[in-house]
């Protein structure tokens, strides 16, 4: 039956190929992960790209988050089955950019003419630029904030203004232990730790730390601020009253009104506003910080061309280019909760001026964009165990298993077991 179809399908090729050409389309496969925070604004992109490109067929495939999306991909690219375009978290870009999977863009970049001229400002460019080359671009970029039920803080008779948000760890503690002490069922705070060490890395960074040390021969966060970060983690559970709730769980209590505070990524923003509704008023706050010089870590993902065909190639470079363009990125923004990556949409409030004057809760993770610092990326092939450690250890502080003064060295031996041997 295959054969006699294609048999058919030559011959009518053969008296109409003019006609054929001009109607041929291209379909590419694009990954990417976490589609309970991106579906809508990878469908609203495809949608307006499709009106400029109607040759180009996207067809999605989805993994549950990065770290599952790493291993698809690397998966695929050991069997030749690699997608066209791939988009994956900035902390795992440099594993495929030392393997040689991911390809660089700087050469077609500059066939586009003046890449700062486009947007792609050097600051956003460096948040994909490992390896030594442009492996990939940026497509969303994150922050941790804070999330509150403002209805509550009214209740305890506590300022509800994002400016008067406790600006410190202490404050939210306290603040979360007075709402325990209501004692109806609402818990005081929760704090995004499962998943991966993007939290982690959140509490190290506000310190004033590194993950390594500038040589990455050695851990960098095996000192007294890897130590607080622990110490805080567990005192959010022990005077904090923090329930040991996973992603889904927590926004479940939260958006019912049983949970007062949540801190973790602007990504989930839009998400929040639905699943709350009209239960309470949600508002949002900048991340509370620790030295005076902390940062936080950008999360989010970026887009790396991964084609081998070359007309399959330049299909996902349109289709990249436009997702990072200023149209792109606004669709990206409303659709989600992530900071802006391409410099034009952040400046012209054409694109995205209305939007933030109109949606406040928008704004906070833009306020932050100066305490951002690239999502630490660990060399080597172990980059994905060095995570499951970190996100273990968490556990066991979270859980009472052993203390954060147990923990840390544990967790600083293993994970420089794992560092690439170098002479």
């Amino acid at each position: 039956m295959i054969t006699r179809r294609l048999a058919l399908t030559t011959g009518a090729a053969l008296l109409a190929a003019p006609a054929l050409r001009a109607q041929q389309s291209t379909e590419i496969t694009v990954h990417y992960a976490q589609p309970q925070i991106y579906k809508e604004c990878y469908d609203a992109i495809a949608a307006e790209f499709a009106k400029r490109e109607p040759g180009i067929r996207i067809n999605f495939i989805t993994t549950p988050n990065y770290e599952e999306g790493t291993q698809l991909v690397l998966r695929q690219a050991a069997t030749n089955q690699l997608p066209d375009l791939s988009y994956q978290g900035f902390n795992r870009l440099r594993v495929f950019a030392e393997r040689g999977i991911a390809q660089d863009l700087a050469p077609l970049l500059a066939r586009e003419g003046d890449p700062a001229a486009q947007g792609y400002t050097p600051g956003l460019l460096a948040l994909a630029h490992f390896g030594g080359f442009q492996s990939g671009l940026a497509f969303a970029a994150s922050n941790p904030i804070s999330y509150y039920n403002a209805d509550l803080f009214r209740r305890l008779g506590v300022d509800a203004d994002p400016a008067a948000f406790p600006k410190s760890w202490d404050g939210v503690i306290e603040l979360s232990a007075r709402i325990e002490a209501l004692r109806d069922g609402t818990d005081g705070m929760w704090f995004q730790w499962p998943g991966d060490d993007w939290m982690f890395s959140a509490l190290l960074f506000s310190h004033g730390a590194r993950m390594l040390t500038p040589d990455e021969r050695d851990v960098g966060f095996a000192g007294p601020e890897g130590l607080a970060s622990l110490r805080l983690l567990r005192r959010m559970v022990t005077e904090g009253g923090m329930p040991n709730l996973n992603a889904t769980t927590a926004l479940q209590a939260f958006a019912a009104g049983k949970l007062g505070m949540r801190f973790g990524s602007t990504a989930f923003l839009r998400n929040m506003i639905q699943s709350t509704g009209r239960n309470f008023e949600l508002r949002t706050a900048h991340f509370p910080q620790v030295a005076p010089d902390g940062k936080l870590p950008t999360g989010g993902a970026a887009g790396m061309l991964t084609a081998r065909d070359a007309t399959k190639r330049e299909a996902a470079w349109k289709f990249l280019r436009f997702s990072t363009s200023p149209e792109g990125t606004a669709l990206m923004a409303k659709n989600t909760g992530y900071v802006p990556v391409n410099q034009i949409a952040i400046d012209d409030p054409r694109y995205l001026g209305e939007f933030y004057r109109e949606n406040p809760l928008f704004r906070t993770a833009t306020e932050q964009v100066d305490r951002m610092i690239p999502w630490y990326a660990f060399p080597g092939t172990q980059s994905v165990r060095v995570t499951q450690v970190m996100v273990d250890s968490m556990a066991r502080v979270v859980e009472g298993q052993a203390t954060p003064e147990v923990v840390l060295p544990e967790m600083a031996a293993e994970v420089r077991r794992l560092l690439p041997r170098r002479s």
